[in-house]
C-alpha cells in the first residue's frame, strides 16, 4: 500500500469520530428560548445600578441583579453612540435607566 494512502486513512481515522454520535460531537444545538411576545419580560442579563437619567453621573434608584426580571421600556442612544434602555424591574415596578 502506497505512503499516501495510510497517511489518508490515518487522517479520516483520527477525525471521523469527532463527528460521530459516539464520538463526543454535540449532535443538536441547545435550544434558546425567545420571548412570545413584546410584553414578556426580559432577564438582565448584567447587574448594575438603575439610574433615574440617561447619565453616569446620574443618581442611583436600585441595584438590578443578574438575572431579574424587567420590562424594557425604551432605547435610546446618547449622541456618543452610547446606548441607554428605560426599563421596569417588574418586582418592585420600578422605572429607570441602564446603560445598553
Amino acid at each position: 500500500m502506497p505512503i499516501w494512502r495510510w497517511a489518508a486513512l490515518l487522517s479520516f481515522a483520527l477525525v471521523a469520530p469527532a463527528a460521530l454520535p459516539a464520538g463526543g460531537a454535540e449532535q443538536r444545538l441547545p435550544e434558546v428560548r425567545r420571548r412570545q411576545t413584546a410584553r414578556e419580560p426580559l432577564a438582565a442579563s448584567a447587574g448594575g445600578a438603575l439610574r433615574c437619567a440617561p447619565q453616569q453621573q446620574a443618581p442611583v434608584i436600585a441595584q438590578v441583579a443578574i438575572g431579574e426580571p424587567v420590562r424594557v421600556v425604551r432605547s435610546w442612544y446618547r449622541s456618543g453612540g452610547e446606548r441607554w434602555l428605560r426599563v421596569e424591574l417588574l418586582g418592585s415596578r420600578r422605572r429607570g435607566w441602564l446603560p445598553g
